[in-house]
């Protein structure tokens, strides 16, 4: 009988301690997405498209928001950034509201973020919508798919 209350106890803690575990493995997949965007975001600002095309998986497909045409090669990506960092002269960007879920290796972040720039010596900004798609790959959240699109007006 007390062998059973042993093993009772043992199956309860080893329990207590996978549950306690569990949620907290899934926060951090969350907090690590969003780090990977706020990395985009912190390379963004650069004229450089090497640290931002880091980012992206060799796969990477980008429906950039200035651009009509698909990137899904590393050097078309690198042809989109080099375009938009060109056209959006002291360009940064800033993230509002995200939603990040976490499916296994996979990761979706959806939201909202607005591009600033500086045209002919008048501050404009950009509104758009995005959707980052991430897969890990060697303990690493890379970019897999992203759409970006300006923001609608609203309706009328």
């Amino acid at each position: 009988m007390r062998g059973s209350a042993v093993k009772r106890h043992i199956s309860l803690a080893l329990l207590l301690v996978l549950v306690s575990i569990a949620p907290t493995a899934w926060a951090g997949d969350k907090e690590d997405v969003a780090a990977a965007t706020a990395k985009w975001a912190e390379v963004f600002v650069l004229d450089d498209p090497d640290p931002i095309l880091g980012l992206y998986d060799t796969e990477g497909v980008l429906w950039g928001t200035i651009s009509p045409t698909r990137r899904d090669t590393p050097e078309a990506l690198r042809d989109y950034f080099v375009k938009a960092f060109k056209a959006l002269p002291g360009h940064k960007v800033a993230f509002g509201d995200q939603l990040i879920r976490v499916y296994g290796n996979t990761a979706i972040n959806t939201g909202y973020y607005t591009f600033s720039f500086v045209k002919e010596g008048e501050a404009k900004s950009l509104p758009a919508r995005y959707s980052f798609v991430y897969v890990k790959r060697n303990g690493a959240w890379k970019i897999v798919d992203h759409h970006s699109s300006a923001m609608p007006a609203p309706p009328k």
